[in-house]
């Protein structure tokens, strides 16, 4: 059984609680509440970047598609107004003029047919384009709601990291000068248990929150100040302390 100084063994109880606020600190870096609003909005923008994709897509093929037909009633329009010119200027036989007349009433059944596309395609095209700016509109607006809460959580996150950084100087100072031996065994414990140390009150230990037995204890109190003891149960370093702290 090692022994350090029991005003070391004291001050330890001190680190051990600074160690526990760091612990609790990095706790609350860990399930920070903007964090998993962060991880919502982000499966959210997947989710609506699909949709935004697919109507962008939508609208890019409708606009191609309503170009297509436009450029084919321009074609018969302007087919037509050859023909209507070259009737109107009367030259030709009259078989060439009763043909012209023939494929003008042609012409504009097959524009009335190209029209009918035409619209059918605007509409579409229009019920897409709104259902795009619906979309983009959503999208943006998460877009800000993300920001927002990044901004929120950047700002606890530096509250947090003064608060360890203030919190590891008090430890530095605390635990400047302790017994190295002390340290080590410590820091071995803390590693291996998340907490190196507790207190004996009474009969029990503060670390497992159970009661020592009277055989135990009686061998802890007949130990010297400066012996370090562990408790039998959860084999933490035990601190002592005087009756009523």
């Amino acid at each position: 059984m090692p022994n350090a100084p029991a005003a070391d063994q004291r001050r330890l109880l001190d680190v051990q609680a600074l160690d526990t606020r760091l612990d609790q600190i990095a706790h609350r870096r860990r399930t920070l509440p903007e964090l998993a609003r962060i991880a919502e909005l982000d499966a959210q923008l997947a989710d609506l970047h699909t949709a935004l994709v697919t109507s962008q897509t939508a609208v890019t093929d409708l606009r191609r598609e309503l170009a297509k037909a436009e450029a084919d009633v321009q074609q018969v329009r302007d087919r037509a107004a050859r023909d209507q010119a070259r009737l109107d200027s009367g030259q030709g036989s009259p078989k060439d003029l009763q043909a012209l007349q023939h494929e003008l009433e042609s012409l504009a059944r097959r524009q009335g047919d190209l029209e009918e596309v035409e619209l059918e395609v605007m509409e579409r095209l229009d019920a897409h384009e709104g259902t795009l700016t619906e979309v983009t509109s959503a999208h943006a607006q998460l877009v800000a709601s993300k920001t927002g809460v990044e901004a929120e959580r950047d700002a606890a996150l530096a509250q947090l990291d003064a608060e360890a950084e203030q919190v590891r100087a008090d430890r530095a100072a605390r635990a400047g000068g302790l017994d190295a031996g002390l340290v080590t065994l410590y820091d071995r414990l803390r590693g291996q248990l998340g907490t190196g140390a507790a207190a004996l009150r009474g009969r029990r230990c503060e670390g497992c929150r159970l009661e020592l037995n009277p055989l135990d204890l009686d061998g802890i109190k007949a130990k010297g100040p400066d012996v370090v003891v562990r408790c039998e149960e959860c084999g933490r370093i035990l601190v002592r302390l005087p009756e009523g702290e």
